[in-house]
């Protein structure tokens, strides 16, 4: 069984870029799955924030379209894979996957194997809608009653297939937010400043979910970077999710001067992304993507935005963002079982 220091941003908004004030955190998803199956896993998961105050979950992050369940958000992928077969060629957005109502492809293949559609035609004819959809950025549902590839649906019974999904992802981002409350570790974290020399090397490794919340108080804080010093030193795992690697540069330098982890290679929320997001659209200070490149890390970016993509080099682990969240986690475990 490991220690593991699940290090959580206390900070509860980021100054952007014109001098105002946003509110931020952590992202809900990016902290509940890892924290599970950690646990799961007989792992003991001690949740530490820099200054002991309990984090906060970013209101953004709550928003119910970074919450479809797990199989929509499969079958999803299924469909896209029917058409997007080069990055290049169809741009990987936010707002195709949450405003678009393509995420809805499962349900509406439903409906239509009810209405004696065979499942296989059934996928060919959303997939042929959700390939116009995203090119002409339209509805999937205005798309496949005016191209006549509803397959015998009314717009209601299409509707109802977004309707249903939009709940079913508003009532999953509620109880991810319940069952976060219900850590005890969250309700009352250790204050990473109070812990020794000694204290951090109790810990086999560290993980830091995202949210902007890492921009503000991980990055250039020296208890992260005894933390980070400690378990580099053992070759212990250091694994961080989106804007959690935010926390590398608090890193010291090597005795030649360099950064800890100049040349490794590394990924994050990248650029791309971020000026897709509420936050990166209003101006944020700096981002975590160029800050890293700068700093000296070789980046490592997925083949499209928003596609799960983690890097391992040596102890380090990276996560792009909140869809690399299940695999960022089970590279620590494997790291851990290693």
């Amino acid at each position: 069984m490991a220690r593991i220091a699940y290090l959580v941003s206390s900070a509860k908004e980021i100054v952007l870029a014109g001098g105002s004030r946003h509110p931020t955190g952590y992202f809900a998803e990016e902290a509940v799955k890892p924290y599970e199956r950690f646990t799961a896993a007989g792992h003991d998961v001690v949740v530490v924030t820099p200054d002991g105050v309990p984090p906060t979950a970013d209101p953004y992050g709550l928003e119910h379209f970074f919450h479809y369940p797990e199989e929509d958000q499969d079958f999803f992928a299924s469909v896209i894979r029917t058409f997007h077969h080069d990055p290049d060629d169809i741009r990987v957005t936010l707002h195709q996957n949450t405003e678009l109502g393509l995420v809805a492809a499962r349900r509406v293949v439903e409906r239509l194997v009810g209405r004696n559609l065979a499942p296989a035609a059934a996928h060919d004819l959303v997939s042929r809608a959700a390939r116009i959809a995203w090119l002409q950025d339209r509805q999937l549902v205005d798309v496949m009653v005016a191209e006549g590839l509803d397959g015998g649906l009314t717009r209601a019974d299409l509707q109802d297939a977004v309707d249903e999904l939009d709940e079913a992802a508003r009532a999953l981002a509620s109880e991810r937010h319940r069952r976060l409350r219900g850590f005890e570790g969250f309700g009352n974290p250790v204050a990473l400043s109070g812990l020794d020399d000694g204290q951090l090397a109790s810990f086999d490794a560290v993980f830091a979910p995202g949210g902007h919340g890492p921009m503000v108080d991980l990055a250039d804080n020296p208890d992260v970077r005894r933390l980070l010093r400690s378990l580099h030193d053992r070759g212990a795992p250091i694994a961080a999710l989106c804007h959690g690697p935010a926390l590398l540069l608090a890193a010291p330098d090597r005795d030649d001067g360099q950064w800890m982890f100049d040349g490794y290679r590394m990924t994050c929320f990248t650029d791309e992304e971020e000026d897709q997001t509420v936050p990166g659209r209003l101006g944020l200070p700096w981002y975590v993507d160029t800050a890293l490149k700068n700093a000296g890390a070789v980046f490592d970016d997925g083949p499209s935005a928003w596609a799960s993509h983690v890097v391992v080099d040596r102890e380090l682990i990276t996560g792009q963002n909140p869809n690399s969240t299940e695999a960022t986690a089970d590279a620590l475990l494997k790291a851990l079982a290693a």
